[in-house]
């Protein structure tokens, strides 16, 4: 293939790339029903509340991948140092892909374009380390709002309780364990035959020891926070009766529940609407408000920086 049709062909990729992402976006935006239910609710709002908690949910969206940025920064420091506006233009690149792809796989691929081409199968081993951090977190958190959960709402007998709480802790415990020592999936990875021959890859997450594995994980929790903080000021705005303490402990379950169920579309809403409606119902009778809020966060976690990676599409490298 001439340089002249290569260049050709990686715009007409990156073009359809493009494309594909406004038309899943378009068609999930337009006359949907939870966003314009959040209009109206806010448009009876005091105007300044509401502009200043968007503004600031919006720093906070900036901000959370601003962390995720650094955090691909520093796990590709292994493999090939790059700049923090490279990792940023690769993080929001990523985003694009992953609007139209199964479970964000296409996040991977928008990513590790931004190596250089020998280090691109190995990128995709790096951020899974990442991760496998942001899911411990999820997860970790998740299950103690759970115990909290059935402590404070099922009313459970004590020894189903106890057994919850000990599955719990031996669940989080294995966690934890699994990953201060990826490497052991490194060495599972060795065991299988057919695998081996491919250990030049997957070895570079024996390269992450405790003391990156910590500051990873920092960078993970970091991340969970500016978004739980996100859920809440956009709860309390529209709910704002809803006690604070149990409305963190739902967005944690919530979190939880989202992270275990697979989505063939990252722009499906409703697995997120079915689980606030479940969960908060316990707490308040505003559900209508609460799938609002979880759309508008929805919209501003994932849409607006799907459509602010559209114009990093065009800087990916595919030969």
């Amino acid at each position: 293939m001439t340089r002249v049709a290569k260049k050709l062909f990686s715009y007409l990729i990156k073009a359809t790339i493009v494309i594909l992402a406004f038309g899943f976006i378009y068609h999930k935006v337009s006359n949907n029903a939870n966003l314009t239910q959040f209009r109206r609710l806010t448009g009876a709002l005091n105007r300044e509340q509401v502009i200043f908690v968007l503004i600031l949910v919006l720093l906070l969206m900036l901000l959370n991948w601003f962390l995720e940025s650094l955090k691909w920064r520093y796990l590709t420091r292994v493999l090939s140092p790059i700049s923090i506006y490279r990792a940023v233009e690769s993080v929001f690149c990523g985003l694009t892909l992953a609007i139209f792809t199964p479970n964000r796989l296409g996040e991977y691929g928008g990513r590790v374009m931004f190596l250089p081409p020998r280090k691109r199968i190995h990128g995709v081993f790096s951020m899974a380390v990442g991760s496998l951090g942001q899911m411990v977190i999820t997860n970790v958190l998740g299950i103690i709002a759970l115990l909290w959960f059935g402590y404070t709402f099922l009313h459970m007998q004590i020894w189903l309780y106890l057994a919850a709480v000990f599955s719990g802790m031996l669940v989080i415990t294995l966690l934890l364990v699994f990953f201060f020592n990826v490497s052991w999936l490194v060495s599972v990875l060795n065991s299988v035959r057919f695998l081996k021959k491919y250990h030049r890859f997957f070895d570079i997450m024996d390269r992450y020891h405790v003391t990156e594995l910590n500051r990873i994980m920092l960078f993970c929790l970091a991340r969970f926070a500016v978004f739980t903080f996100q859920y809440y000021l956009v709860l309390h705005l529209l709910v704002p009766q809803m006690p604070a303490f149990a409305m963190v402990m739902m967005v944690l379950i919530l979190f939880f529940i989202q992270s275990i169920l697979p989505s063939l579309d990252l722009l499906d809403v409703g697995v997120r609407s079915v689980t606030a409606t479940m969960f908060f119902a316990y707490i308040t009778d505003q559900q209508v408000a609460v799938i609002a809020a979880v759309s508008s966060i929805w919209f501003i976690n994932l849409i607006v920086p799907a459509i602010l990676g559209s114009i990093f599409v065009f800087k990916m490298k595919f030969f």
